[in-house]
């Protein structure tokens, strides 16, 4: 009944801004203005002209700013409205003896909402307040619908993600979470740059997906009369490039992965992915930890960040730690020296079902998980067995192991590496084995890429590869508590489900 009734009184709004843009229109004013050239930002305002005593009005320092209309008071012959912009908000002082007596009325057709252009000079109230006093303005695009400024932001949460715009609107915070997303990717592109990486582009649609453990989205070209997916990740085709001669490249890029939604997932994603070649797993190690390091001190001044009341800290060197002696340490239990069948038992005690068709690895791997939360601090964990590795090189010394390292902080993965797999003959195996797997039921085993296999073929230069997830990385940086704060426009399920 309540919501029903802010309905209403929602589309009586609206049809009271319609007949004053109609007004509007009949007095040879269009509402949706032309180009309007800005001197100066607000933030630019407050930064230069902070210091003016209160009562001064700097008549000479003309400026034109544009922005929304957040706030409108009328005091007699004074209208005083607050304007915001991308990053700052000033309050506007419309005085009819400045401003004219036309401008002055006019003012009354506008609302909350609105876009303005507005010509005037800087000063101070008596009460100290920066202020922009108008000698001149222009409606720039009429709102038709009000905003729901009797509350701060959207009380709906999945409102919120839906109408973004209105979000940014009304949040100015949710503008700042963005602005950061844009400076921690273009940080870690000038990390790159500076460390001889090139930047490539490899394929959306590809012919045959690869790269993870994953299933993906299905998509059909009609020409070709072919099946095509969207990429799960560049990591084969970045490899390619490899082969062809270049030795330091990486992707800022969008992967897609047809799996569930929540708090840290989303199917389109960004990540950044690299291969660097005559190096291994241990070289991006280093080069993991003074890449997150480097962003940290840039784009907030520290390494010593809080993320949801927890105190982390990045600054280089991350602690190291086997993934069986991690298991060893939280669980107590010797992954080396217990049966299949003891694994099974214990995860099923631990409420954790298994397939019938999980190896030895994929059991471990299952173990891991359950301890995966109680890791808080950045920590590399090392040493994967193969079988949840099938693009990883395996260790000589241990056939069972390959190396490959993920890093965990606060019980979440942000970095995944390993030396690749660079002999032909064991990747076909490997890619056997994951085929093996998949006709028992396992739907992420990876597929064959005999291209892929071709390419090996040529040779390929012992070379180790890095991902990072932009999405949880900005998320950490920015203390958002749900992957969906950090993508401006996530997917989200139909609303009436």
């Amino acid at each position: 009944m309540e919501e029903r009734k802010k309905e209403k009184n929602i589309e009586k709004l609206i049809k009271e801004r319609e007949r004053v843009y109609m007004e509007i229109v009949k007095m040879g004013i269009y509402p949706y203005g032309k180009r309007f050239e800005r001197s100066i930002t607000i933030e630019k305002i407050h930064e230069k002209f902070s210091n003016i005593k209160a009562g001064e009005r700097l008549k000479k320092e003309r400026v034109k700013i544009a922005g929304r209309i957040k706030s409108i008071r009328q005091h007699g012959k004074l209208i005083f409205a607050d304007i915001e912009d991308f990053l700052g908000r000033i309050q506007i002082v419309f005085d009819i003896m400045i401003v004219g007596k036309e401008k002055f009325d006019f003012f009354e057709k506008l609302n909350i909402g609105d876009i303005i252009g507005i010509e005037g000079f800087v000063g101070k109230t008596k009460k100290g307040e920066l202020s922009i006093w108008s000698t001149n303005y222009e409606l720039l695009s009429k709102s038709l619908r009000p905003l729901p400024h009797e509350w701060y932001g959207l009380k709906d949460i999945e409102e919120r993600y839906r109408q973004r715009y209105l979000d940014l609107i009304l949040n100015p915070n949710v503008r700042e979470i963005f602005r950061k997303r844009f400076l921690i990717i273009k940080t870690m592109r000038e990390f790159l740059e500076k460390n001889g990486y090139i930047e490539i582009n490899t394929p959306v649609l590809q012919p045959i997906y690869g790269g993870a453990l994953a299933r993906p989205f299905t998509t059909y070209h009609n020409e070709l009369k072919r099946k095509l997916y969207l990429r799960i990740s560049p990591e084969l085709y970045l490899k390619r490039a490899i082969v062809g001669g270049f030795e330091k490249v990486y992707e800022v890029t969008k992967n897609f992965r047809n799996e569930g939604i929540d708090t840290k997932h989303n199917p389109e994603f960004t990540m950044l992915e690299t291969m660097w070649a005559y190096a291994d797993y241990r070289d991006n190690m280093k080069f993991c930890e003074d890449m997150l390091e480097y962003i940290a001190k840039k784009v907030l001044g520290t390494t010593e960040i809080s993320y949801q009341g927890k105190k982390i800290n990045l600054k280089s060197p991350f602690k190291r730690l086997r993934m069986y002696d991690a298991i060893k340490e939280y669980l107590n239990i010797d992954v080396e020296k217990e049966n299949d069948k003891e694994l099974r038992e214990f995860l099923r005690e631990s409420n954790v079902e298994v397939p019938e068709y999980a190896t030895h690895g994929m059991l471990i791997a299952e173990l891991f998980e359950l301890i995966e939360g109680k890791i808080e601090q950045p920590t590399f964990i090392t040493d994967f067995p193969v079988e949840i590795s099938p693009l990883a090189k395996t260790k000589l010394d241990e056939p069972e192991i390959t190396e490959r390292f993920e890093l965990i902080i606060l019980g979440q993965e942000y970095a995944n590496s390993y030396s690749e797999e660079n002999n032909p003959k064991e990747q076909r195996r490997k890619f056997l084995e994951q085929m093996k797997l998949r006709k028992k039921g396992d739907k992420e085993a990876h597929i064959m890429d005999e291209d892929f296999i071709k390419a090996l073929e040529y040779g390929m230069p012992p070379t180790s590869g890095l991902g990072i997830g932009i999405d949880r990385l900005v998320m950490l940086l920015t203390n958002s508590k749900s992957i969906r704060d950090v993508i401006m426009f996530p997917i989200l399920r139909e609303k009436n489900k």
